[in-house]
């Protein structure tokens, strides 16, 4: 350690600072400006370099985190590049997007703010992106197989580029025009600018993967077209099934999922040509429903589109600024946070429930009906005299997705479902069809970016195996398997 004593001296968490709200509503860069880089290296010092890493477990990743925070606090960027990159395919895009349970864990987070890891790990991407160190590393030879990845989100991107780098010859079909998955056209410009996407695809490309957007597998190419003309097929369509609300006034105009309301607003952010599936929010009430981060994202995007108002409805409760008793060290607790979108405006409510949309006379929603919850039993049940109308003429539903959409490709490929419709797999990733694999959300549901790099990495080091009878690739994390006959 540089300076052992470095969490004495430096007791406070210090991020880097956020555009202001009056010019960050403007436009849609991102929220943060860069870290000044002495201020990093003191954050990252107060690493405790702990014998027991806790870090390390909470990660899917397995993220060697105390040997980069030496590495950046000695102002050596690049071995500390070298040895995130070796657990890690794309940190820039988990340390702008991951909600950090290495940081719950962090053993300095017991009695005092914790270090900023997720902020140390996107500057060191940043830093080698910068300096020209994310070079492009092709397969010394090739091994003549061929690997088609369904789906170009962080799972199929991961387990394309490790099957990519150990010399087999992959495909990556997306259905959408780009490739990117939710990470193109579901996450706002403001939160990860698609350029940060872009260079790792062209790195990626660099190194010999091919990227086919526009291609619908099940439709444009059968399930059993796949097997035929590839060794092995990985199956990353992560879970973008929407979940829907069922209250009176669901069939009024201006009620839309989220996920109809950020990608056309998506593309006009980057300068793509206006969609005609566009959604505007300027000069509307707009209600959100759900508490999570893609709610926060629609508030963002509408607060950006110039809403004249805009509320984010959650049904739990305010959470606590504190870790509660019942959430110890190291678990990952459910505090109360305040997103960038969050600053920008508006208002959030708490233990709000919609019994009913309300319409006006041309069949259009014009207000909410809603009513405090309070959980009894383990149901929630409204408290009387609570009810009240919310005026909204656009409202969103972000209540999550439940799992990965049942097309025709379920079939072709003879993959079996649960009652969530996760695709059964073995610990191994393997389904109950010879050479498909399944990674990511897909198998395991709507789950945090890091988890779907780990098992694209561990998903790859499977195939690999199965095409070669052993294989040299890491294999951070088993999958969360189902059984193969639902």
């Amino acid at each position: 350690m540089v300076d052992p004593r470095g969490f004495l001296r430096v007791r406070e968490r210090e991020l880097p600072p956020r555009r202001p709200v009056p010019l960050r509503l403007m436009d849609w860069r991102e929220v943060y400006e860069k870290q000044d880089t002495d201020q990093l290296r003191r954050q990252a010092g107060r690493c405790m370099d702990c014998g027991i890493p806790f870090c390390h477990s909470a990660c899917p990743l397995g993220n060697l985190i105390p040997e980069w925070n030496d590495l950046v606090t000695r102002g050596d960027f690049a071995e500390a590049s070298e040895r995130l990159h070796a657990t890690n395919n794309f940190p820039e895009f988990t340390g702008k997007l991951c909600p950090a349970p290495c940081e719950s864990a962090c053993v300095l987070g017991i009695n005092q703010p914790p270090v900023t890891i997720k902020q140390v790990e996107v500057m060191i991407a940043e830093t080698a992106a910068e300096r020209g160190w994310l070079e492009p590393r092709p397969p010394e030879r090739l091994t003549g197989k061929t690997v088609a990845v369904v789906g170009s989100g962080p799972a199929g991107l991961a387990a394309a580029q490790q099957l990519t780098r150990a010399g087999h010859t992959v495909a990556v079909f997306e259905r959408d025009d780009k490739i990117g998955g939710l990470m193109r056209y579901g996450i706002p410009e403001f939160k990860m600018e698609r350029s940060v996407l872009d260079r790792r695809l062209a790195q990626m490309e660099a190194e010999g993967t091919r990227f086919r957007p526009g291609v619908d597998i099940g439709t444009d190419i059968t399930g059993e077209q796949l097997r035929e003309r590839y060794d092995a097929v990985v199956v990353a369509t992560g879970a973008t099934q929407w979940r829907e609300v069922d209250v009176p006034g669901r069939e009024l105009a201006g009620i839309h999922q989220a996920m109809e309301f950020l990608p056309p607003t998506n593309r006009v952010a980057v300068g793509e040509e206006r969609p005609q599936d566009y959604i505007d929010a300027h000069g509307l009430d707009v209600v959100i429903i759900g508490g999570g981060d893609t709610g926060s994202d629609c508030y963002g995007t509408s607060l950006r589109q110039g809403a004249r108002s805009v509320t984010q409805l959650d049904i739990y409760p305010q959470a606590p600024g504190e870790r509660a008793e019942a959430e110890p060290w190291p678990t990952m607790p459910k505090v109360f946070t305040v997103s960038s979108s969050h600053e920008e405006g508006g208002r959030r409510e708490f233990s709000a429930s919609t019994k009913a949309l309300l319409g006006d006379e041309h069949g259009r929603v014009r207000a909410l009906q809603i009513v405090e919850v309070r959980k009894v039993d383990g149901t929630w049940t409204p408290v009387e005299g609570t009810e009240r109308e919310l005026p909204a003429q656009l409202v969103l539903l972000a209540i999550g997705f439940s799992g990965p959409e049942a097309g025709p490709l379920v079939q072709q490929l003879g993959l079996a479902q649960d009652e969530r419709t996760r695709f059964a797999r073995t610990p191994g990733y393997a389904t109950s069809t010879p050479g498909v694999f399944v990674a990511g959300d897909a198998g395991r549901g709507q789950s945090l970016i890091v988890w779907a790099i780990a098992e694209g990495r561990a998903c790859a080091a499977a195939v690999d195996e199965y095409l070669m009878g052993d294989t040299a690739l890491p294999a951070p994390v088993r999958a969360d398997a189902k059984p193969l006959t639902v």
